[in-house]
């Protein structure tokens, strides 16, 4: 083939980003990506049912506020994509139902579009929601491989972003034949973005949790919260696995199935680690009654992922405000039946150990 024919083809081929989020959309869409046997430990907990809450359910206060913006409920949709045409409209459609409800939004990380302009489209979601709160999303280790302020500013800038997601998924990376490994000396790096930059930086796991020693080195960093991702939802070692390109590194992704922080444990270790912090709950959250439990372990916001992306794919808009809204109602009345009437109650209502399964 000629020179330039070449040329023509590679820039007109996805390059290695896009074809990554088009796989991770295909695969979660359409794969078993859950653990094995690891859960996020919420199971183990309960409210004391309140049989005289002595509360009106009408009266039962959702709303909530981070980062100076209020919220009908304490739900976040987790970030999970960008950077594809598919993508593109499925940020849209999980914005303009964010706008709807009145709740946040995260934006999948941006390096395809930092890295090329042309993709930056597929995460401008400001026209269909301009009064969201909207996270912005880099991964840390790309400190390690020539980004620093001025993409993050890039990144803030490009969605018009309330805050930063600063994500770590060093497992994800490690199991990646085209994962980038090199996480050494990056706590002083994210140290300084957290100085510099005019907006919050969260600090992210994607699903195997924060340790607590790593959540108040972060804290002693500068973050300005800390969403636990913890382990018992989607497994990224599994997505990976499916994505594999050799039976080896199909078996090394697949033996880390179950590996991780359980999410219950992880907000415990977060709250202890920053204790005047905003803590995210996310990680395999299946329905109001786990928002509600994990509010009541230390969370301030709780993010789902996999059901929205199912639920935008499926019936779009409508579908993630069914979803939203939903949510909303199982979260009013667990916290009618523990007599919690607002989130500051919730926060402060006891969880019990259940020792019967």
């Amino acid at each position: 083939m000629p020179k330039n024919e070449t040329a023509v083809l590679a820039h007109s081929e996805p390059n290695i980003h896009e074809r990554r989020k088009a796989d991770h959309i295909r695969i979660n869409l359409e794969e078993n990506v859950t653990f094995n046997k690891l859960t996020t430990g919420l199971e183990n907990y309960f409210f004391m049912h309140q049989a005289l809450p002595e509360i009106d359910l009408a009266a039962v206060d959702t709303t909530t506020t981070l980062f100076g913006k209020p919220l009908r409920t304490p739900l976040l949709i987790s970030s999970m994509t960008g950077g594809t045409p598919e993508a593109g409209l499925i940020n849209r459609t999980l914005a303009e139902a964010a706008q709807a409800v009145g709740i946040a939004m995260g934006l999948g990380s941006q390096r395809a579009a930092i890295e090329d302009a042309t993709l930056a489209d597929t995460y401008h979601v400001r026209q269909v929601a301009p009064d969201i709160l909207l996270f912005a999303n880099v991964g840390a280790v790309q400190f390690n491989y020539g980004y620093g302020l001025d993409q993050c500013r890039r990144a803030v800038d490009m969605v018009q972003a309330d805050a930063l997601i600063l994500h770590f998924n060093a497992l994800q990376e490690a199991v990646q034949p085209e994962g980038d490994g090199n996480f050494a000396n990056l706590l002083g790096k994210v140290e300084q973005i957290c100085r510099d930059l005019p907006v919050p930086v969260i600090a992210k796991e994607v699903g195997w949790g924060f340790a607590e020693e790593t959540a108040r080195q972060l804290v002693n960093a500068g973050v300005a919260a800390i969403d636990v991702a913890g382990a018992g939802g989607t497994s990224w070692s599994q997505v990976e696995m499916y994505r594999a390109p050799t039976a080896r590194h199909a078996r090394v992704a697949g033996a880390f199935i179950d590996w991780g922080i359980p999410t219950a444990v992880s907000i415990q270790y977060c709250r202890r680690a920053a204790p005047h912090l905003p803590i995210i709950a996310s990680g395999g959250i299946r329905n109001g009654i786990d928002v509600a439990k994990c509010i009541a372990l230390g969370a301030n916001l709780v993010g789902f992922a996999g059901e929205f992306l199912r639920a935008a794919d499926k019936n779009g808009v409508a579908g993630v405000v069914e979803l939203a809204e939903t949510l909303t109602d199982e979260l009013r009345i667990a916290m009618f039946c523990a007599g919690a009437e607002n989130i500051t109650a919730l926060g402060n209502t006891a969880l019990h150990i259940s020792y019967f399964k």
